[in-house]
């Protein structure tokens, strides 16, 4: 007997009274309280018009699918299916949770961060306005004298530099006229770059792959080793060094000949560069002031200017593409712009948001662009006409050494503790990084040649690699060991064609790397 309403063998038997039809107790139960009707005649129906049946156990007859192998085969197949359905949406669901679980912990942790970094300068601000309240009578006094501090041969630097409520200088700020003439500068190096073709007499990457030294030139003081910058004046092919020994030199690499030693600063100088047009050389040093240096019809190179803005060493010195600007980054977290004939400085620009120094220093091929490492790990993009903060890349461990733009104005190496990261600045993001040393082993210099087609990155040895796109691979074309035996290279640069690359360590000699046979001078040890 089956029930009226599913048609299966009942569960719990009744019958109704008034139609004599069999139902399945839960079934005919919940019609007639919902419907109050019987389901098959439609008359009124009650509860109490239903009878229940007193019948043996029934069991329930198997399945027409189990009732064969291939039938359990199916029904195995189905629920093996939905097993693993429901398997994957608990993995997809678990990978959603530990991707949020993760995201909310990074957001935590940077949180974390800003809030310490803010209290930290809450508590610095505190303790220097504590500070300037107790000395303002004595800042007021002196802040004659020390304006008068910075002088030029012999005169003041910046006579028009006035002070302000605070006791700071007033600075005259980058007027309209720079602005314009920056801009101009921009619009014809862009024009240019289109039209650049690669130098047939660039060296190929075989003749990269085939350097060695070809000279090492003992040019700073035995007892005060270390050259930590090199610069090269293309056109003329002379190099420039920076030494622990205070002293920069300026250096014929043809003739082999000192052209000049360069002697004031009182402490070693960390950024040496030549100005292209005009017989200028500019230097900075960690007694914290910037020279200007005259070249003479003798040779010599004469102090024009000494600059003292800065309260902190001085780390970098680069020079703008008009020729006549320059900036210098600084310890003390602020970076100037200097005009170079009257040795002003402009502007003086200061990040609010870090207290980190500046370690570095570099223009952007246009002239528009400034970027700069901090000790903070951090590099940061500025905008020069209007010196504000534009973009900043964080992922570096450690202060960042050292960065350097590609001619085509796209790519920025930086250099740091961990390795050199490549950077996008079309897109603003980190491409690609080379980690070629260990941890304990800071990578100090990086330098591409002016074609833009190779670049240089100094650590414990020298690695020259074939500059590529952003999607293709990088290839380290050369390996060059560190012959002073210190482990520390501390600057590289190409020279002209990239025909050499100029490397300074942490000994007195500067060694010229190239291919043998195009160099006349014949190798030292």
């Amino acid at each position: 007997m089956n029930c009226s309403i599913s048609g299966e063998v009942p569960e719990e038997p009744v019958v109704s009274k008034k139609s004599g039809l069999l139902y399945d107790r839960k079934l005919i139960e919940r019609h007639v309280l919902d419907y109050g009707k019987c389901p098959v005649t439609g008359e009124p129906l009650l509860m109490e018009d239903i009878v229940p049946i007193k019948i043996s156990k029934i069991v329930k007859p198997r399945s027409v699918q189990a009732a064969s192998i291939p039938g359990m085969l199916g029904m195995f197949q189905i629920e093996w299916d939905g097993l693993m359905l429901s398997n994957f949406a608990l993995e997809k669901q678990l990978h959603t949770a530990r991707e949020e679980l993760s995201h909310a912990l990074y957001q935590h942790d940077a949180a974390c961060r800003v809030i310490a970094r803010l209290k930290k300068e809450r508590d610095e601000a505190r303790s220097l306005l504590a500070q300037a309240e107790r000395q303002i009578p004595m800042s007021m006094s002196t802040a004659i004298p020390e304006n008068g501090s910075a002088l030029s041969n012999g005169k003041r630097a910046a006579e028009d530099d006035e002070l302000g409520p605070d006791g700071k200088r007033l600075r005259l700020g980058i007027s309209s006229q720079i602005i314009e003439e920056l801009t101009d500068c921009n619009a014809a190096l862009s024009q240019q770059r289109k039209r650049r073709q690669i130098s047939s007499s660039l060296a190929l990457v075989d003749a990269v792959g085939q350097y060695t030294q070809l000279n090492s030139f003992p040019l700073h003081r035995t007892n005060k080793p270390g050259i930590l910058s090199v610069d090269i004046h293309k056109s003329k092919d002379i190099i420039a060094t920076g030494g622990v020994d205070t002293n920069a030199v300026v250096f014929n690499r043809t003739s082999g000949e000192i052209l000049s030693t360069l002697s004031g600063h009182s402490k070693k100088v960390t950024s040496v560069r030549f100005v292209a047009e005009g017989e200028l050389v500019v230097t900075g040093s960690a007694d914290k002031t910037v020279r200007v240096w005259q070249g003479s019809e003798s040779g010599n190179y004469d102090c024009r200017h000494i600059l003292k803005d800065h309260t902190a060493e001085v780390q970098a010195v680069t020079v703008h593409a008009t020729n006549n600007y320059f900036v210098t980054a600084s310890l003390d977290s602020t970076w100037c712009f200097y005009d170079i004939a009257s040795g002003s400085c402009l502007a003086q620009v200061s990040d609010t948001t870090s207290s980190d120094g500046y370690t570095s220093a570099a223009f952007h091929p246009d002239g528009l662009i400034l970027g700069t490492g901090t000790s903070g790990a951090v590099v940061k993009i500025w905008d020069v006409k209007s010196q504000a903060n534009v973009a900043r890349f964080d992922g570096h461990v450690g202060s960042v050494n050292a960065i350097s733009f590609s001619e085509n104005g796209y790519f920025l190496a930086t250099a740091a503790q961990d390795g050199v990261k490549l950077w996008d600045l079309r897109k603003l993001k980190n491409f690609r990084t080379f980690s070629p040393y260990d941890e304990n082993t800071p990578t100090q210099s990086v330098d591409f040649d002016h074609s833009g087609s190779y670049l240089a990155i100094g650590g414990s040895d020298i690695r020259v690699y074939q500059v590529a796109n952003v999607k293709s691979e990088w290839n380290c074309i050369k390996t060059l060991p560190d012959l002073s035996g210190t482990g520390k290279v501390s600057s590289v640069k190409f020279g002209p064609d990239a025909k050499y690359l100029a490397v300074g360590s942490m000994d007195r000699n500067l060694r010229i790397f190239g291919l043998p046979g195009e160099d006349g001078d014949e190798t030292e040890s």
